[in-house]
């Protein structure tokens, strides 16, 4: 029965239908749980579904809890390791959010009402249910070592573009940082305007950033572009 239980909570592989329409259920009730945190206002129907949703991923957590030996592999100790696994610690940060309000009579209580902003984990939740989620994860798992190599560029390049635009218009970056911001919203080409250079110098630096900005942010899309492809045809 627990093997069987722990089967269907898994993620599907395709052929089991009752663990496929598992996944699809929690992705679905994850998601509907989200719904109360776009509003800043509460209602019974919001409470409704923050409880009715706390108490699925109860349940949810106690079958992995008794079936933790099949997942993690030690024996008897899996029981003890498993809460302290990533995603028992992300589900567990889902669950205490919504049962801690309870203890709003006793106002000493009333500070864990902060672990209600945990309820945004409940969106990792979904890496466990995703098949499409899952491919991704590999993708970046797989071109880490090219993705690192980019972001080390764009941090090299983020400092050196700031040091440069600081010494070149000491009066318009009051801070180094000043200068670092300026860099990354130009690296990103986002340009919020806040601060700019306003010398002629000052104004070349910024041309030249954008362009190699342009360069360095269309990297990681290729690279996880190719590595998406590559993932596909495994898959295949």
């Amino acid at each position: 029965m627990r093997k069987r239980i722990f089967e269907i909570i898994e993620k599907s592989n395709g052929d089991d239908r009752l663990s496929a329409i598992y996944d699809y259920s929690m992705m679905a009730i994850i998601a509907v749980s989200l719904i109360p945190m776009a509003f800043k206002e509460t209602n019974a129907i919001f409470t409704l579904i923050d409880y009715t949703a706390a108490i699925i991923f109860s349940v949810d957590y106690l079958l992995r809890l008794i079936t933790a030996d099949f997942k993690v592999g030690k024996g008897a100790a899996s029981f003890f390791l498993y809460p302290f696994t990533p995603m028992a610690i992300i589900d567990l940060l889902c669950i205490l959010p919504t049962f801690t309000a309870l203890a709003g009579g006793f106002r000493i209580l009333k500070i864990f009402r902060l672990l209600r902003t945990f309820r945004v984990f409940r969106t990792l939740k979904m890496f466990r249910y995703s098949r499409s989620i899952e491919i991704i994860l590999n993708v970046i798992q797989s071109q880490k070592n090219s993705l690192v190599a980019v972001g080390t560029l764009a941090v090299g390049y983020v400092l050196i573009s700031a040091l440069i635009v600081f010494n070149v218009e000491p009066d318009t970056f009051d801070t180094f940082f000043d200068a670092i911001y300026w860099a990354t919203v130009s690296l990103t080409t986002v340009g919020y305007g806040d601060i700019y250079p306003v010398t002629v110098v000052g104004k070349i630096v910024a041309m030249m950033s954008s362009f190699i900005g342009i360069a360095i942010i269309a990297l990681p899309s290729g690279i996880i572009t190719a590595g998406y492809m590559s993932e596909l045809s495994k898959q295949d």
